[in-house]
């Protein structure tokens, strides 16, 4: 019987170590069987990347569905969201329209002195600033040779006169001889022709007499006119007032023609002055004379002036659409001169009624202008017309009824039919 040549496997001691890792016992030792055998460091090192994999999948998960689940809540918040608005009700607008206007003082009363007669001025008696009276000696003319062709008219005169009496005295014989010779000739003492002669002898002294009379109402015509243009040497003033404007010295030449006479003076009365204004068309409706104005002048801003509207064009103008209006002011004091550029105020009675609504409510958009009105809590679009634009306000004519609460600064993803809720303003706050 054989035996088994191999020898025993030697025992190990217990004192014995273990091979280190960079021997080549160690390295033998990890092939067993012909597999590879990790060492538990690298597992470990491979089951913490396998760790921290997942933690950072597990973490990007949960991330990404904390932000669904916010955007989700934030969209649900919305949809649920019920903004809060602040309100003002639609007022109706009062029974008087309140209108002001740009427009210019003027005199009531303005005239351009002329000369009426040729010659110098002999004396100057006003100056620009002067006020006067009306029939006060403004200018005093001299012309010598008007009074020598006075003199002359009146000597022209004279002489038709005599003229006249003495054919007065011819048809008077004549009248006498006509009236001895009809009763001859009837009696056969006189003949025909000289029965003829006298009668047309007669009738030629009455027309004689008439032409002399003409004549002499023709240089007494003559003579008035000479004695007018003496009165006008004299330049009075035409009615009270103050003078604005001067062009003649003493010793200037002045002429009287009709028309290229000499300007002498610029006269205005303004006791009362008189405004004229252009109102629009929107607003003339209703104005009619009397009505009640007042004008200030932004130079004098803690005064103000009353007056009446005394007149208006009665038609608009086309180009323009606005109405002539005039209004009369009393300025006895002399406050107000002509030329100022002031506003006047009008209380025009309301023809047409109108609605006041905020500024700040009404929305501008494709589909036009519209309020948002709330009502229970709802909003509701409504459609206005504007009437007029008071800066602040508006007038609107329709689409919202007097009461109805108007949002003010509506947002702009407001639509029809979303829910608000109306923020409560405090007592005094402006809202």
């Amino acid at each position: 019987m054989t035996k088994d040549l191999d020898p025993a496997p030697a025992q190990e001691s217990p004192d014995a170590k273990p091979p280190s890792p960079d021997s080549s016992e160690a390295r033998e030792h990890e092939y067993v069987h012909g597999g590879l055998h990790v060492p538990p460091a690298t597992r470990r090192l491979g089951l913490a990347v396998l760790l921290l994999l997942a933690g950072a999948l597990a973490l990007g998960v949960w991330s990404h569905y904390e932000q669904y689940r916010q955007a989700a809540t934030a969209a649900q918040e919305h949809r649920d969201f019920i903004p809060k608005v602040r309100v003002e009700a639609v007022i109706r607008s009062d029974n008087m329209l309140h209108v002001s206007l740009p427009c210019t003082t003027l005199a009531f009363e303005a005239a351009n002195i002329y000369a009426r007669a040729s010659g110098y001025i002999l004396k100057r008696n006003v100056d620009i600033g002067s006020r006067v009276k009306e029939g006060q000696l403004l200018v005093e003319i001299t012309a010598p040779e008007l009074n020598d062709q006075i003199a002359q008219a009146e000597a022209n005169i004279a002489q038709a006169e005599a003229s006249l009496r003495q054919t007065e005295a011819n048809r008077e014989l004549a009248r006498v001889t006509n009236r001895r010779t009809s009763v001859l000739t009837a009696e056969g003492w006189a003949t025909k022709q000289q029965g003829d002669t006298d009668r047309l002898n007669y009738a030629a002294q009455q027309h004689a007499a008439q032409v002399a009379t003409a004549n002499i109402q023709a240089q007494q015509a003559q003579l008035m006119v000479l004695r007018q243009q003496k009165a006008y040497l004299q330049v009075i003033a035409p009615f009270d007032g103050v003078v604005t404007q001067r062009n003649v010295d003493v010793g200037s030449l002045v002429q009287a023609d009709a028309t290229s006479g000499t300007f002498l003076f610029t006269m205005m009365h303004s006791d009362v002055i008189r405004t004229q204004t252009y109102v629009p068309q929107n607003q003339a409706f209703g104005l009619n004379p009397g009505d009640d104005a007042i004008i200030r002048v932004p130079e004098m801003p803690n005064r103000s002036f009353p007056g009446k509207v005394t007149r208006i064009a009665d038609a608009l103008q086309p180009g323009t659409r606005t109405l002539l209006t005039e209004i009369d002011v009393p300025n006895p004091d002399g406050a107000l001169t002509p030329g100022i550029y002031c506003t006047v105020e009008l209380r025009v009675p309301r023809k047409t009624p109108s609605l006041i609504v905020p500024a700040n409510a009404v929305i501008f958009n494709q589909n036009g202008l519209h309020v948002a009105v709330a009502k229970n809590g709802t909003v509701h679009m409504q459609q206005i017309t504007i009437a007029r634009d008071l800066g602040k306000e508006v007038e609107v004519l329709n689409g919202v009824a007097a009461g109805d609460e108007v949002i003010l600064n509506p947002p702009v993803d407001l639509e029809e039919g979303s829910k608000v809720q109306i923020r409560e303003v405090p007592a005094g706050a402006t809202p």
